[in-house]
């Protein structure tokens, strides 16, 4: 088969990664720009608001470790369609949201849907794209945050247009709808990922809680913005709209980086000094949100977001380039979303209480700061050259790119 037949071949599976990819983040920034309509019809308060952030990435990491589990007792395409059904049933019932606890149900549902998705893709990317696991694991991660990009600026758009917030969260259940029969159609049955290794195999191995930490403080900072920027800003006299389209910037930054950095940095396995970049960005981001929010406030976000979704896209390429096999490379990835996303889970809710003791946000961008330059040093152990050792795992041998990696490490010292 020809490169182009090959290409022409993988388009509807790569039109699943992209449609798939813009359905799992609408529903968590689609509520920032609306936070003000919510709070004052369902009485739900900053703290309580927070849940909407907090137990859907709870969700994503508690079901991600069961990632593994679920792909062997239902296959990943069974498992992946129903989970996006979950998906659009949470996003419609917020039509029905008339108090803020069915409100947080339907972040349930949603999370649940999402945890799922999020547990089983990264798998089976490496497992249909073996020789472009870093172009489409950019392209799915620029679409999940371009997702989330269209979900905070049409959502206040939608609920203005129809004076009622409840159809600006709803009306996310068409694109997943539309994601449920993409995957029917297109998702591929797959012959069999190769053996993976037990959970406990690689939580007992530093290098996955290692991974864990970098991605859950990374992505603490995400949700820490997607729940609180818009109110930021709303509290300094800006419109729903005006926060919402700021949100977007920030989702339009991440989306682009997400895409291009794994480009970038495809020519070495050695990721790091492209992650450093990555993180360069998120500081300046947060320094400006912390120091100076009113000089350049699309700068911030625009440069933040870079840096959110750029690492957030390399740090997905480094867990698949620790381990060939697909089965195995797809159980280290869930289990480092499983711990990160835990872990990101607990920074919205810090920083609501941080702004009930200071008044304000400030002290919140501060904390982000402080996890940005701790992942900078963790970044430190992710040599390529040692990525077999720190896993040790059965059929887990450097591949062809990682050996001329370590053998270009090695002729340099």
């Amino acid at each position: 088969m020809s490169t182009e037949e090959t290409l022409r071949s993988r388009l509807p599976m790569l039109a699943v990664v992209v449609v798939v990819g813009l359905n799992l983040r609408p529903f968590l920034t689609a509520v920032g720009p609306l936070a003000a309509d919510i709070s004052a019809q369902t009485g739900l308060a900053y703290q309580d608001m927070a849940l909407l952030t907090l137990v859907p990435m709870l969700l994503m990491g508690a079901l991600a470790f069961l990632g593994p589990a679920i792909q062997r007792r239902f296959g990943a395409r069974r498992a992946v369609i129903a989970a996006l059904i979950v998906l659009a049933s949470g996003s419609l019932l917020r039509y029905f949201a008339w108090d803020g606890r069915v409100l947080i149900l339907t972040a349930v549902l949603c999370g649940l849907g999402v945890a799922v998705v999020q547990a089983l893709f990264p798998g089976i990317i490496k497992l249909h794209f073996p020789d472009r696991v870093t172009f489409v694991t950019g392209l799915y991660s620029s679409m999940l945050m371009g997702g989330g990009a269209v979900g905070a600026q049409v959502a206040p758009l939608v609920a203005k247009a129809t004076a009622d917030w409840r159809l600006g969260l709803a009306w996310l259940a068409i694109p997943a709808i539309i994601a449920v029969l993409m995957a029917a159609r297109f998702l591929p049955r797959a012959n069999g990922q190769g053996a993976s290794a037990p959970a406990m195999a690689f939580l007992r191995r530093p290098r996955t809680w290692l991974l864990m930490l970098s991605f859950g403080l990374v992505n603490g900072g995400y949700s820490t913005v997607v729940a609180w920027l818009a109110a930021f800003y709303q509290g300094h006299g800006w419109s729903a709209a005006a926060s919402g389209s700021l949100l977007a910037v920030v989702a339009l930054g991440q989306a682009a980086s997400a895409l291009l950095m794994p480009i970038f940095a495809s020519r070495n396995l050695d990721r790091r000094r492209w992650i450093w970049l990555t993180l360069a960005m998120q500081l300046i981001g947060f320094a400006g949100l912390a120091f100076l929010p009113y000089a350049a406030p699309v700068i911030w976000a625009l440069v933040g977001g870079a840096g959110l979704g750029g690492c957030f896209a390399l740090t997905m390429v480094v867990a698949l380039d620790h381990l060939p096999n697909p089965a195995q490379a797809g159980a280290l990835s869930a289990l480092m979303q499983g711990g990160g996303f835990l872990l990101a889970a607990l920074p919205p809710w810090i920083v609501a209480t941080l702004h009930e003791a200071t008044g304000g946000f400030i002290a919140g961008w501060i904390l982000h700061i402080g996890c940005v330059l701790v992942v900078s040093l963790l970044v430190l152990r992710l040599n390529p050259a040692g990525y077999a050792k720190a896993m040790s795992l059965p059929n887990a041998q450097p591949t062809s790119l990682q050996n001329r990696a370590i053998s270009s490490l090695t002729s340099s010292r």
